[in-house]
């Protein structure tokens, strides 16, 4: 039973395969935070719990450690809930009123205001194979008034005492997203958070807390990860006593909401987590994690081709067949049309919202490629954007009030966009309804769902009617409810998630989500620093890489198709180059690859991954993923330059067992060598790396 509740000393423990998350009740009947770590005994606990209540800084430390407290009274620490109750009285005190252990690894603590019907449920769920706990709040208003809610945070998460606290996170822009930044906290704030209507390039609700000497391999790690694809907040704040409380959840940023008699509202899920074995034990937990409990279908990814780079708007049936025969000359596996089938779609200026088939673009209709791709032995997947807009649209002269708008403004044009409201209930219910019908009337087995603005001008009209709702947290929540329903319809039909580049990634979207586009930045090179800051929060298996042409627009920067493709291999393997302008030869080398990758992916897309090498610290970048049974392994490795008189190139293998005896081949399959596990992991892989941008691959079978 992974929670039990010590009724004499009045704790709760939750024990997981490798880690203990322990809380109280002290005397004052508030719930305080005891313990979170490698597993310790519970009673042992107590001390603990009386040296806080017991402390001149009473009022301070309470407000540090309580589990989950409101803004009221004396307490100055960023508040879980902050509230006014119809009377106009914002002071918010809760108590402990009860707990329900609701199963083995689920309980639910019950608080409520001192005068005030106002109940809050606290709820647990561990996930005990992966250390880890999933955390929710639920709001209850049971007054017979109205309370505005201006702040309700999912979780706090209150550290151990520690020398000192070092903060990972990633941070970015489109184009160059996922890339990893550590500092040292001192004393206040430190804010994580997206006030742009989705998750956001610029920052990712994940974090992760360390001593400041942590590696991969070794040190503790304190991580979270919050399942919000709007408007979110995590505040990471060291007070003058040297602790540490990381807070999160919907940010509160113009986003107060009233709650009526009766009414409830429930956070989004924020999962922590303990690692004591580093940053690549904290990404194997969450990894697997995500795999086992938070994704839909399947983590084999088909190798896909995508025609926008080939044709951007210029779509033609004729056209994309051309590119599909090619496709399938490579042994691809589904065909993708990008933007510019619909409407009047030819430039980004018109067309977005009009979702029929042009009929000047599939004179015979959308099905007669559709049947030519699945005769090439090829799946079809299709490319939409249901959230924005043209102004030069019919959907627009039709519904110039579905946008998001404020009186007397102008609303701002993004991409020549503007936003639909789909926090009203008719918008929602024709994005449901065009997106059943395409997916009733043609056999699409993928769709791209894209979003490429952020959230402007976020007025509902008439303004004053729906002044008491978030309009940012409506259009989350109508959001998901879209994608489960369509998922739903149609169980058969991948989803990808795509915002502009990596800009919604996160828990929440991932429950609906396959696979996710994490940049539009497709140069190989680069791609490997967003990569490795990708993984350190979320699984290969939901990150799509594409191989396109170099040099690359985005740079200039020459690589060779080798490079471009093992890059690309490690994770799930797209093409988006313009192959119609390829040669055999280039046709044939690149079919060589997708046959290597989907002999390998079941290793990639469901194994372990173990990060070797950076270039963040060198000049050498290599992963190793293994096999579920520890049967097999890839290694990838990567030279950014050739640096004349260097020292002989090793690579240094982890997660082998150390007596067994492994076959060490290159990607051709050759002969190859027999090591042990332990030589590889201590002596290491020689590599033959040479010139500027060269890259190996390695499989390794077990032979004993």
């Amino acid at each position: 039973m992974a929670i039990q509740y010590l009724e004499q000393e009045r704790i709760f423990e939750i024990r997981m395969k490798q880690s203990s998350y322990i809380l109280g009740i002290n005397e004052k009947d508030s719930v305080q935070h005891l313990y979170w770590g490698e597993p310790v005994e519970a009673r042992d606990c107590v001390g603990l719990l009386a040296a806080r209540t017991h402390s001149s800084f009473d009022a301070d430390l309470n407000g540090e450690l309580e589990e989950y407290g409101g803004w009221g009274g004396s307490s100055y620490t960023e508040p879980c809930l902050k509230v006014k109750f119809g009377d106009g009285v914002r002071d918010l005190k809760l108590q402990y009123t009860g707990h329900e252990i609701v199963s083995d690894n689920e309980l639910v603590i019950i608080l409520t205001d001192a005068h005030y019907s106002l109940r809050v449920e606290v709820c647990y769920k561990a996930v005990i194979q992966h250390d880890l706990v999933e955390r929710v709040v639920k709001v209850t208003n049971e007054e017979d008034l109205p309370v505005g809610i201006n702040q309700v945070m999912a979780a706090a998460w209150s550290l151990p005492v520690l020398p000192a606290y070092r903060l990972t996170h990633v941070t970015g822009r489109w184009s160059g997203e996922y890339q990893l930044r550590s500092q040292l906290l001192t004393e206040g704030k430190k804010v994580l958070e997206s006030r742009r209507g989705f998750t956001g390039p610029h920052a990712n609700p994940w974090f992760a807390i360390d001593g400041g000497q942590a590696t991969e391999t070794q040190g503790k790690v304190w991580f979270g990860a919050l399942g919000w694809s709007g408007n979110w907040k995590i505040v990471a704040e060291k007070s003058s006593f040297g602790r540490l409380r990381i807070v999160g959840g919907i940010n509160d940023f113009d986003s107060s909401f009233t709650l009526a008699p009766g009414e409830s509202y429930t956070s989004p899920v924020f999962t922590g987590g303990f690692a004591a074995n580093g940053f690549g034990q904290m990404s194997r937990n969450l990894h697997r994690y995500q795999s086992e409990c938070i994704l839909p279908g399947s983590r084999i990814r088909r190798v896909l081709y995508n025609s926008w780079e080939a044709t951007e708007f210029a779509v033609t049936a004729e056209g994309q067949k051309a590119l599909a025969r090619q496709a399938a000359r490579m042994g691809t596996e589904l065909f993708v049309v990008d933007d510019g089938w619909f409407g009047g779609r030819n430039s980004d200026r018109a067309g977005l919202g009009d979702w029929t088939v042009n009929p000047e673009k599939f004179p015979l209709g959308l099905q007669e490629l559709i049947d030519d791709v699945k005769g090439l032995g090829m799946d079809f997947g299709l490319w939409v954007e249901p959230e924005s807009v043209n102004p030069d649209s019919d959907l627009y002269r039709e519904h110039p009030d579905w946008v998001y708008q404020f009186p007397n403004r102008e609303g701002t044009l993004l991409r020549n966009q503007l936003l639909l409201n789909l926090g009203k209930p008719e918008v929602k219910d024709f994005v449901l309804d065009f997106m059943t019908e395409l997916l009733s009337t043609h056999d699409i087995s993928f769709i791209k769902w894209d979003m490429n603005r952020t959230v402007t001008e976020p007025g509902m009209l008439p303004l004053k009617e729906h002044e008491d709702q978030s309009v940012w947290i409506k259009h989350v929540d109508h959001l998901y409810e879209i994608w489960a329903e369509l998922r739903h319809r149609f169980p058969q039909v991948e989803f990808e998630t795509c915002a502009g580049g990596g800009a919604r990634i996160d828990h929440g979207i991932l429950r609906f989500a396959d696979q996710a586009w994490i940049s539009d930045n497709t140069d190989a090179r680069d791609r490997l620093s967003i990569q490795e800051g990708f993984t350190y929060a979320y699984s290969p298996s939901i990150m799509m890489c594409w191989v396109t042409e170099s040099p690359h627009g985005m740079n200039g920067r020459n690589l060779p198709l080798s490079f471009r493709f093992h890059s690309a291999m490690m994770g799930g393997l797209g093409i988006g180059a313009n192959i119609g302008n390829w040669s055999d030869e280039e046709i044939a080398e690149a079919g060589r690859y997708v046959q290597l990758y989907k002999d390998i992916r079941h290793v990639i897309t469901e194994g372990s991954l173990y990060r070797l090498s950076s270039f963040r610290e060198g000049d050498i970048s290599a992963s190793q993923y293994i096999s579920h049974d520890g049967q097999e392994s890839v290694v990838f490795a990567f030279q950014q330059a050739q640096y004349f008189g260097s020292a002989e190139k090793r690579l240094t293998l982890q997660g082998l067992d150390p007596q067994g005896i492994y076959l060490v081949q290159d990607e051709k399959g050759e002969a190859g060598t027999t090591w042990h596990g332990s030589s590889l992991m201590n002596l290491g892989l020689p590599l033959t790396l040479w010139g500027d941008y060269a890259s190996q691959l390695f499989r390794l079978t077990r032979q004993s």
